[in-house]
């Protein structure tokens, strides 16, 4: 099939299928006019990078963890579960710390020990990434 219909069953746009190809992550055949032409393994592949980049693994990331084979295979995978369960944590420390918002009875969020508390726990931002990362004070 042409990068058309590959794309249209995966869900990205064309331009993200030449991007993979170019970062050989899926290459597909080639016809003898040059296009691309993609099988239904390849499909299947494009469906796997995708799930990979649905759970924040990188290109290069996902180039290592396709092939059972690839060196730093595993390395890579417990980085990312390494990642995936911090994210888990924070996300439910945030979740403890909202749910007390809701009901909290300071007047302001700084008189109260538990909202404080949290805040002091939340690192600062070190490459202008945070939340209010471009915004003034």
């Amino acid at each position: 099939m042409k990068i058309g219909e590959a794309a249209r069953r995966v869900g990205v746009e064309v331009h993200v299928l030449r991007h993979w190809n170019d970062e050989r992550v899926v290459v597909p055949d080639r016809a003898a006019s040059g296009h691309r032409e993609y099988s239904e393994e390849h499909v299947r592949r494009l469906r796997v990078v995708q799930a990979c980049r649905d759970v924040g693994m990188s290109l290069a990331e996902i180039r290592l963890v396709l092939h059972r084979g690839e060196a730093g295979r595993a390395g890579a995978i417990e980085r990312r579960l390494r990642r995936i369960r911090a994210q888990r944590a924070q996300l439910a420390d945030a979740e403890r710390f909202l749910e007390h918002v809701v009901d909290c009875t300071h007047d302001l969020l700084t008189r109260c020990e538990d909202c404080t508390a949290y805040a002091a726990t939340v690192p600062e931002p070190v490459d202008g990434t945070g939340p209010d990362a471009g915004h003034g004070p």
